[in-house]
């Protein structure tokens, strides 16, 4: 591994994670990272399917899996591609919460697409019949993303991962039983990766056997033409979304819907949600209600906010929960669309000053609409000093 103090020079946003590893602010430098990097290889697909498979980015992003960002005030990473989000203990976490299984219970998440083998198919037929929780998953690259069909009341969706609970049937055959919705928020960033992209493949290339250190010399390489996460846009074309695939996970045919994001992602939601004091449960998760609303033990709706861990002994790294958060669409609605709002319009919040705004910008054009100065009057028109105005 390597690191050369790369945090003291590097810019406010830079590729975090490259084909799965880290390259700042340490660079990972083994084997496998290496292999992945040479081979542009995702390790998040790979694992789960089990064959090797290449990173599915375009030419001009290829690689990029996070990107390390200080838009919060702290450097943060900030998730690029939704298959990051492939841990193993988070998936492990979301099924055994969704379809209440015990800490215990031996749950095996599956791939769609790995039940084209044969022996995987029929092993999970076996743990069926005996009775061994088993979950299947659909994701974009992994069988396709499962969709809800539009009517001419409501829209088309597709979910980025749909976890379904195989079940035997009362002839010991395959049965589906509830599906739970697993979403996971990535983020758009202004700028272009192409540069950095660019730099990276050569020094792949050019610096074998010093990639490491060369990378963590020179952090503008990892910075050329990013810029920082459209946090606004982010928050305004998910919420809709949250509280469409909310009310779904509430259904009885379902075990729950998962919103996943990152740390940074949450940080920057507080304004959009009024900053929201959350309740901490007994089982050490937190709850996200309405005020005097008693906290649900079961919400149909949870928000899994994880940290990407930065460990210069693993890798990938792994993903870390940070906060487990049940809420509803309901909660969601109130603070986005009334506490937020409220603060605003509260006395010396934005909007009260809104007022001011528009009348130093029509100043610029119309001079006499400035603002008098302090201790200074002013005159009436057409009044001398020192005569009444009648």
């Amino acid at each position: 591994m390597s690191g050369g103090g790369a945090g003291n020079k590097a810019a406010n946003n830079v590729i975090g994670e490259w084909f799965g590893h880290r390259v700042f602010p340490v660079v990972a430098e083994t084997p496998e990272s290496l292999s992945d990097q040479e081979a542009e290889r995702c390790p998040f697909i790979t694992r789960a399917t089990g064959k090797n498979t290449d990173c599915v980015k375009q030419k001009n992003s290829k690689g990029v899996c996070t990107i390390s960002s200080t838009s919060n005030g702290t450097r943060q990473d900030w998730l690029a591609c939704p298959f990051r989000a492939l841990d193993n203990s988070m998936l492990q976490d979301a099924a055994h919460r969704l379809f209440g299984y015990t800490s215990d219970d031996d749950v095996r998440i599956i791939a769609a697409t790995v039940l084209t083998d044969k022996d995987a198919a029929d092993d999970l037929r076996k743990r069926v019949a005996e009775g061994k929780p088993s979950i299947v998953y659909f994701q974009n690259k992994l069988g396709g993303e499962i969709s809800i069909s539009p009517t001419d009341r409501s829209p088309e969706f597709s979910f980025d991962a749909t976890m379904i609970e195989m079940l035997p049937d009362s002839d010991g055959s395959l049965a589906v039983g509830r599906y739970g919705i697993f979403e996971i928020q990535t983020m758009d960033f202004h700028g272009t990766y192409r540069k950095s992209v660019e730099l990276l493949r050569w020094a792949r290339h050019a610096h074998k056997g010093e990639f490491g250190d060369s990378v963590a010399s020179h952090p503008q390489w990892l910075a050329e033409g990013i810029e920082g996460p459209n946090i606004a846009n982010a928050f305004k074309r998910t919420f809709y979304q949250m509280m469409f695939k909310f009310q779904i996970g509430a259904h009885d045919a379902s075990a729950g819907c998962i919103f996943a994001i990152p740390r940074a992602v949450w940080e920057s939601w507080q304004r959009h949600l009024g900053r929201p004091d959350l309740v901490q449960h007994t089982d050490g998760t937190w709850r996200l209600v309405q005020d005097g609303h008693q906290p649900d033990d079961n919400p149909p709706a949870w928000i899994y906010v994880f940290d990407v861990e930065q460990s210069q002994m693993q890798t990938p790294n792994a993903l870390n929960l940070w906060r487990v958060i049940g809420t509803d669409a309901a909660a969601l609605s109130h603070y986005t669309l009334d506490v937020s709002p409220e603060a605003a319009l509260a006395t010396g919040g934005s909007v009260g000053r809104l007022r001011e705004t528009i009348t130093m910008r029509l100043a610029k054009y119309l001079p006499e609409l400035r603002p008098v100065p302090k201790g200074r009057q002013r005159k009436a028109s057409g009044v001398s000093p020192g005569q009444t105005q009648l």
